[in-house]
C-alpha cells in the first residue's frame, strides 16, 4: 500500500493525481464527527448516511466525496455527468470507501495501534517528489506542493497515518500467501488450450429495408429509442488571450537600477576560483596521515582508500565559500591552499578528517559594470515583465469581481475577443463543428461549471500568458427533436430492422447447420453475397500475447463447448455473428515454462487480495455499520437534481 504512494509520487503527473486522491481520502477525517455517540446506532438522523462504530459519516461528507470522485473520473471522461456517474454505481462505491476507511480507523484505535510521528516523517521523506537537487528531502518543495493543491501538512500526515494503520492491519492477512504449483499448472494449461472454429457475420445493412417507414412507424421507433438521440450539453465560449505585450510603459531597466543590482550582487561579478576534488573522509587524523603517506609513496588516493576498506567521492567545481559552508573553515582553507594535482593536508570537519587531491583549478576573471550590464539588464527586464503581468492579472481579477464585463476588460487591453462555436466538455465541436482552440483546453472543465456571462481569469500553464473567458450560451443535454434529425432516425430504424432480419437469418443458418450443412452453405441459402466466414485457430496464450481487445465472437468461442454453434448479437444493431466451435485441442506445459511461475504468482496475488477483502469485511462486522438508506437517497436526489 505504501509502496504504491512512493511509486506514484515519482512523476509530476503522479504527484498531482496522488494529491487529488489524498484530498479525497483525507476529507473523511478532516470533516467527520468523531465524537463518541454514546451508543451504536443513531443513524436515523437526516444529517448522517452511516454510523461506523462510534463515528458518524455525514451527508455533507458523502456529497463532497462524491463530487471529488466525479472530478477524478472526469480526467478520463470529461463528458461524464453526475447522474451518469451515480447510475454507474459511483455513489455506492464512494460510500463503501468511506465506510471501509472509517472502520479500519475505528478498529485500529480499539486494538491500540498507533503510527508515530517518526514513522510518518520517514514516509514523507521517502517520497521522491519532495527531494531537492541534492537528493535530500526539501521542506520548501514539500510545503509548496501542499499549497499548490490546497492541502495542509496535517491532512497529509493524517492520511499517511491511516495508510500505515491499514498496512499494519491488512498486510498480515496476505503475507506469505502461496498457491500450490500443481493447481497453478492446471490454470497455466488453460492458456495452452487451442480453439479451432469459424465466425460468420451477418451485417444489418445486408438485411435492412430499402424503403422509408411511414410517419407513425418512425414516430414509434423514435419514442422507443429516445436515449439514442440525446445530444450532449454544449456551450459557446468567448475568450481573449494576453501576455506581457499589453503592459503599459517600458519594461527596460534604468541605468541606475542596473548599477544598483551590480552593487548588490558584486560578489557574483568578482573574480573567483573554482576547484574540483577527489575526497576521502576518515575517522582519525592518524588514519588520514597514513593514507597521505601511502599516496606519497606512489599509491593513488583511490587505491589507498580501497586498501583501507574505504571509497573516495567527487566534489564538482566549487568556490571556497561554498566548500566552507558544506564542511568547515579548516577544510576549505586546506583544499584551496594546495596546488593543482597535489594532496591536501588533513583537516577536520564535523564528519571527520578530510584529505583530497586537487583535480582541477579554474580561475574566472571578474566582470566590470559595463561587462555585466547586458546580463543584468535582461534579468531586470524579465523581473519587470513578471511583476507587471502579475500586477495586471491581479487588477483584472479585481475588476471582474467588481462586475466589469469581458468586453470592457478586453477593450481596455486593446484585445479582440473571439468566440467558439458550440463545443462539448471534451473540447470537440458539436455536430462536426470546429473544436475548441488549444488555448481553451485548461479552462474547459471550469467553463462547463460556470454560469453564463460570468467571466473568469486563468493563467495558461507554463507561460506568462493569461486567458479571460466566459460562457455566452448554454444548450442543455436533451433529446433532439425528430424533425431536426429525421434522416438519422430513419437510418437508425433501417439498421434496427436489418438487425431483426439478421437475427432471423442467423436462426435459419443455425437450423440448417444442425442438419449437417457448413456455414458457407447455410449462409448462401439464406442470402447470397454475405461476407465470407473467418477461420479461427488460436490458443489463449496467443490471444493474450496480442495485447489487444478480444473481439466478442472470439471471446464467446473460448467459452463454448466443442462441436456447438451459437449466435451472438453485434453491438449497436450492427448485425449478428454465428460462432461455430469445431474442436478444442489441449496443450502441454513444458518443464520450466515461465507461464507456470507466472500463473502461480498471479493466483497468489488474487488469493491475497481476496483475503484482504475478507479482512476488511470482518473489521466492518466487528465494528458495526448502519447505513441510513433514506439519507443516502436524499444525497442521490440532491446530486442528480431529482425531485
Amino acid at each position: 500500500m505504501l509502496q504504491f504512494f512512493r511509486n506514484i509520487f515519482k512523476t509530476k503527473l503522479g504527484l498531482l493525481l496522488t494529491f487529488a486522491l489524498l484530498a479525497l481520502i483525507a476529507l473523511a477525517f478532516a470533516t467527520a464527527d468523531v465524537a463518541n455517540t454514546g451508543s451504536f446506532g443513531g443513524v436515523a438522523g437526516g444529517d448522517r448516511v452511516a454510523v461506523v462504530g462510534d463515528t458518524r459519516i455525514s451527508t455533507a461528507e458523502l456529497t463532497r466525496a462524491a463530487n471529488q470522485a466525479l472530478d477524478q473520473a472526469r480526467r478520463q471522461d470529461p463528458t461524464l455527468t453526475m447522474p451518469a456517474f451515480i447510475a454507474q454505481g459511483g455513489l455506492e462505491q464512494v460510500l463503501d470507501s468511506l465506510i471501509d476507511r472509517t472502520a479500519i480507523a475505528e478498529y485500529s484505535r480499539s486494538q491500540g495501534f498507533r503510527a508515530g510521528d517518526n514513522l510518518v516523517n520517514s514516509e514523507i521523506q521517502q517520497i521522491p517528489a519532495f527531494r531537492g537537487p541534492d537528493g535530500n528531502f526539501s521542506s520548501d518543495i514539500y510545503q509548496n506542493a501542499l499549497a499548490a493543491q490546497g492541502l495542509t501538512d496535517a491532512l497529509v500526515r493524517a492520511d499517511l497515518r491511516q495508510g500505515l494503520l491499514a498496512q499494519l492491519l491488512l498486510e498480515p492477512a496476505a503475507i506469505g500467501v502461496r498457491f500450490p504449483q500443481a493447481a497453478a499448472n492446471r490454470y497455466a494449461l488453460l492458456f495452452k488450450e487451442r480453439r479451432i472454429g469459424t465466425v460468420g457475420f451477418l451485417p444489418s445493412a445486408a438485411f435492412a429495408p430499402a424503403s422509408e417507414p411511414d410517419q407513425a412507424t418512425l414516430t414509434r421507433f423514435y419514442q422507443s429509442a429516445r436515449d439514442r438521440f440525446i445530444r450532449p450539453e454544449r456551450r459557446v465560449i468567448r475568450y481573449a488571450v494576453f501576455g506581457p505585450e499589453v503592459i503599459q510603459g517600458s519594461l527596460a531597466p534604468t541605468p541606475a537600477a542596473i548599477a544598483a543590482r551590480y552593487e548588490r550582487d558584486k560578489a557574483r561579478y568578482a573574480a573567483r576560483e573554482l576547484r574540483s576534488f577527489t575526497q576521502l573522509i576518515v575517522p582519525t587524523e592518524a588514519a588520514a596521515q597514513a593514507i597521505r603517506q601511502r599516496v606519497a609513496g606512489g599509491t593513488s588516493l583511490e587505491a589507498a582508500a580501497q586498501a583501507a576498506g574505504l571509497r573516495t567521492s567527487q566534489i564538482a567545481p566549487t568556490e571556497q565559500s561554498a566548500l566552507r559552508s558544506q564542511s568547515s573553515q579548516a577544510v576549505a582553507t586546506a583544499y584551496f591552499n594546495a596546488a593543482e594535482g597535489a594532496l591536501t593536508a588533513p583537516a577536520r570537519s564535523p564528519l571527520g578528517w578530510h584529505i583530497a587531491r586537487v583535480d582541477s583549478v579554474r580561475r574566472e576573471a571578474g566582470k566590470t559594470l559595463a561587462q555585466a550590464t547586458p546580463e543584468i539588464s535582461a534579468a531586470l527586464a524579465q523581473e519587470n515583465r513578471t511583476r507587471g503581468i502579475a500586477d495586471l492579472s491581479a487588477d483584472i481579477e479585481t475588476r471582474l469581481d467588481e462586475g466589469e464585463t469581458l468586453a470592457q476588460v478586453a477593450q481596455s487591453l486593446r484585445l479582440s475577443p473571439q468566440s467558439t462555436g458550440p463545443v462539448l466538455a471534451n473540447g470537440q465541436g458539436f455536430a462536426g463543428g470546429p473544436p475548441a482552440p488549444v488555448e481553451l483546453a485548461p479552462a474547459l472543465a471550469t467553463a462547463f461549471q460556470m454560469d453564463e456571462s460570468s467571466p473568469q481569469l486563468a493563467q495558461l500553464p507554463g507561460s506568462e500568458r493569461f486567458l479571460i473567458f466566459e460562457v455566452t450560451n448554454i444548450t442543455p443535454s436533451a433529446v433532439a427533436p425528430l424533425a431536426e434529425i429525421r434522416p438519422q432516425v430513419i437510418a437508425a430504424w433501417r439498421q434496427a430492422e436489418g438487425a431483426k432480419a439478421a437475427k432471423a437469418a442467423a436462426d435459419r443458418i443455425l437450423a440448417t447447420m444442425a442438419r449437417g450443412s457448413s456455414f458457407a452453405e447455410a449462409a448462401a441459402a439464406v442470402k447470397p453475397g454475405l461476407p465470407a466466414p473467418r477461420s479461427i485457430n488460436l490458443s489463449r496464450e496467443e490471444l493474450a500475447a496480442r495485447r489487444e481487445r478480444v473481439e466478442p465472437p472470439v471471446a464467446l468461442m473460448f467459452s463454448m463447448a466443442q462441436g456447438t454453434t451459437k449466435p451472438l448479437e453485434a453491438p449497436r444493431n450492427e448485425g449478428w455473428y454465428v460462432v461455430d466451435l469445431d474442436r478444442i485441442e489441449l496443450g502441454s506445459l513444458a518443464p520450466g515454462d515461465p507461464l507456470a511461475a507466472q500463473a502461480r504468482r498471479e493466483l497468489a496475488n488474487a488469493f491475497a487480495g481476496e483475503l484482504t477483502q475478507q479482512a476488511v469485511a470482518a473489521i466492518r462486522k466487528e465494528i458495526g455499520v448502519e447505513i441510513n438508506r433514506s439519507a443516502v437517497d436524499a444525497v442521490r436526489r440532491q446530486l442528480t437534481g431529482a425531485n
